[in-house]
């Protein structure tokens, strides 16, 4: 029986927390495994500054933010390498204020792709770095305004998530995401509060093992433009993407089995308008006073810039539970999507059960 695909998480992914100096600063990792990152997210924990994005695709100092619908900018003192574990700043302030905590998430891709795309209109040029081990791949490629515009993707494996936003242009973009729990007609904003919404981002199709197909939407294909599609596929005992039903029960919520114990949860009321992008990590836990020691009480949401706030999410073995009411995490009959990423698998390909903590 294969119980996981990956043993060592800290591999392709970790969360690191930070202390800020304003002034040049090596952030090394801590996880068991080295990790040169391709993605890197930092947010600061105590102040309202952006979320800062960074990719190796669009090369260091390249700056997006999921809390606005900005396109890139080119920010020199803000993120100045990708080191072999972990990743260097400067002295900007908005991913490196002093004295303040931040959090960062960090994944890996780091083989290279490049190529032409396909499908209906114009071919057009994009580069990219995958990890099929990991199920990940990041693809900057240029818009041509055709529906069924083909994007490579490089997985191998069909997608069950992709966020995509535009880098250049003149017009901003919504962050665009595509949730296999949501089909291929629907798609949800990643910098907004809204609810899914019928639309033809994803051109009505399904993304196969080889290739994303998009619409004539301005939001990930408008001709000539510069656009980012960060891409999932699940692994067995290390990344899971799907949804779950909400009972609205505050002390006995939804239990979410993911074949993991989570390291990173992110998820979004699917159906309600006026909901957040609610983020937890195994970094930032903490219990909770009178709670179990699973708690994971600290949250930063992935559409606002606000500081850190706090809510009862439980972490176990082999998944998560909500214990709250609230129509943001655990409405009755609510569809939640979520993402969610390993701190260990729930047991290792050589049959090793994990614990909660």
């Amino acid at each position: 029986m294969a119980y996981t695909d990956i043993d060592d998480p800290s591999a392709y992914f970790q969360t690191r927390i930070f202390t800020g100096n304003e002034n040049t600063l090596a952030v090394t990792f801590d996880g068991n495994s080295d990790l040169q990152p391709d993605w890197v997210w930092i947010k600061n924990r105590a102040d309202n500054y952006n979320h800062s994005l960074f990719d190796s695709v669009r090369g260091v100092t390249k700056r997006i933010a999921t809390n606005n619908d900005a396109i890139e900018a080119t920010v020199a003192a803000s993120l100045t390498a990708f080191n072999s574990n972990g990743f260097s700043l400067g002295n900007d302030t908005t991913a490196n204020a002093d004295g303040d905590s931040h959090v960062s998430w960090n994944w890996k891709a780091g083989t290279s792709v490049s190529g032409n795309t396909s499908g209906s209109g114009t071919a057009k040029a994009y580069t990219g770095s995958v990890n099929t081990d990991a199920g990940f791949s990041i693809i900057r490629h240029l818009g041509n305004d055709t529906a069924g515009h083909t994007i490579p993707h490089h997985l191998g494996a069909v997608p069950k998530m992709i966020i995509g936003h535009g880098i250049s242009g003149s017009d901003t973009t919504s962050w665009t995401v595509y949730h296999h729990s949501l089909g291929n007609t629907h798609t949800i904003s990643l910098n907004e509060q809204g609810a899914a919404a019928d639309s033809s981002v994803w051109n009505d199709t399904t993304p196969t093992s080889s290739v994303i197909s998009l619409g004539s939407s301005g939001n990930v294909n408008d001709a000539d433009d510069a656009f980012i599609l960060y891409s999932f596929a699940e692994k067995q005992g290390y990344s899971k993407f799907d949804s779950y039903i909400g009972n609205g029960a505050s002390d006995d919520g939804t239990v979410v089995y993911t074949g993991f114990k989570p390291a990173f949860i992110m998820y979004k009321n699917s159906a309600a308008g006026s909901t957040d992008w609610y983020m937890y990590d195994n970094k930032r836990g903490g219990p909770a006073a009178g709670v179990y020691g699973n708690n994971n009480k600290y949250f930063l949401r992935a559409n606002l810039n606000n500081t850190e706030g706090n809510e009862s999410l439980h972490v176990f073995s082999n998944g998560f539970q909500i214990r709250v009411s609230n129509s943001f995490a655990n409405s009755n009959g609510v569809k939640y999507i979520y993402m969610a990423f390993a701190e260990n698998p729930f047991t290792t390909s050589t049959g090793i059960p994990t614990t909660a903590r």
